[in-house]
């Protein structure tokens, strides 16, 4: 008989350490506040970058997908579940990452799963940041190639292992902004190491896309390197407001992939109404830049006031602020705190970040006034000097 107790120790012992998840419900849509267990509270923990879960073109485009597609595909894509509206994303996509074409899948942690098995085998090297997202990590594993992590960030150590190692197929993948630290990979030198050593070179954009280059059109854009990157992932759960995933490249990858991806081939189709949304959110920045240049703004008034307080923010260079506290109960305890005084950010411990590295992570949106960040401010601060954080 299995013993049940093994698990509830294991959850006690989580809840002594600081490291238990508390999961909090929320009783009203995203936005720059919300209401949880009958408490308004300012939202610092959304990936919702432009506010666009709660956007009203996007509720809008999604009603009348519903209304022509109904509420749910039918089946898979390669049986009976490709409606014209996932081609017709599937274009718009590309087109705004700058890619020949794209493919839907169900979520960008899909994606990753949909890439990597078919394109690399046990017979091959994959060169992984080390602190690369776990829907990178667990792709990578079911590969089957061998895995040799590579420092963060670190183009030295890239080359060092790329010349040391050699296989019949190389694959270099990295985060394309690191959603715990809010860093950006060094994707130009990455690109330059790839060509050198032959090997391909994929990116996963999920914090990127609606943050970082031209109208958020995500990294690639932001370092010039279209049609330089061989694989560029991505994922509508975030800046996009919506769910969703998606793989950009050249014709060849995507058209390989619709025959081999097992989350394309096994799972269904995106639903209509997600697609519709997704269809509004690249119209919406493909016009106007406004959102993501309001959420520069907003964050860089955020982490300059954090910092002049004295709170070590890490060495992030987008709107992901994480507040380093490295204790898990300290920083659980921070966090309890803030939501008693009004304000939602949580704290994240091991297994998410390595152990010794806990933090608050902030993220910050477009939709956040200067008014509601002074608020998250003045509550920082009280609790920072109230458990001696800063002085």
């Amino acid at each position: 008989m299995f013993n049940w107790k093994e698990l509830s120790d294991e959850l006690e012992e989580l809840k002594k350490s600081g490291l238990y998840n508390n999961i909090k419900t929320i009783e009203t849509p995203q936005g720059e506040w919300l209401n949880i267990s009958g408490k308004k509270v300012l939202n610092l923990c959304s990936n919702n970058y432009l506010g666009f879960a709660n956007d009203e073109r996007l509720k809008k485009a999604a009603i009348e997908a519903i209304e022509k597609w109904g509420v749910g595909p039918g089946a898979v894509r390669t049986i009976a579940g490709t409606l014209s509206i996932h081609e017709e994303a599937e274009k718009a996509l590309a087109k705004f990452k700058g890619a020949e074409a794209a493919m839907l899948v169900q979520s960008g942690f899909n994606a990753n799963q949909a890439v990597i098995p078919p394109l690399v085998s046990k017979e091959d090297l994959i060169f992984s940041d080390e602190l690369n997202h776990a829907s990178i990590i667990d792709g990578c594993r079911l590969s089957g190639a061998k895995i040799i992590r590579w420092n963060h960030l670190d183009l030295n150590d890239l080359e060092d292992k790329l010349k040391s190692n050699d296989a019949r197929r190389k694959l270099i993948v990295t985060d394309g902004v690191f959603s715990m630290d809010g860093d950006i990979a060094p994707l130009k030198g990455i690109v330059e190491l790839g060509k050198k050593y032959n090997a391909l070179v994929m990116v996963d954009d999920a914090h990127g896309e609606g943050v970082l280059g031209p109208s958020g059109k995500g990294i690639v854009a932001h370092f010039k390197l279209e049609g330089q990157v061989d694989i560029d992932i991505g994922t509508m759960s975030k800046a996009f407001g919506v769910i969703g995933g998606y793989v950009a490249g050249n014709k060849v990858l995507i058209d390989y992939l619709k025959q081999k991806a097992r989350p394309f081939l096994f799972s269904s189709a995106p639903t209509p109404p997600d697609v519709g949304a997704i269809l509004a959110a690249v119209k919406i920045l493909d016009q106007s830049d406004e959102l993501v240049k309001r959420l520069w703004d907003n964050a860089n008034y955020f982490k300059d006031q954090m910092k002049s307080m004295g709170f070590d923010i890490g060495h992030s260079q987008t709107p992901i602020t994480p507040v380093m506290l490295y204790d898990a109960q300290v920083s659980s305890n921070f966090s309890k705190m803030l939501f008693e005084e009004g304000v939602f950010a949580q704290s994240i411990g091991y297994p998410t970040v390595p152990k010794g590295k806990a933090r608050i992570r902030v993220m910050i949106s477009a939709v956040h006034t200067r008014n509601s960040l002074d608020f998250a401010l003045e509550k920082f601060a009280k609790i920072g000097k109230k458990l001696g954080v800063i002085k």
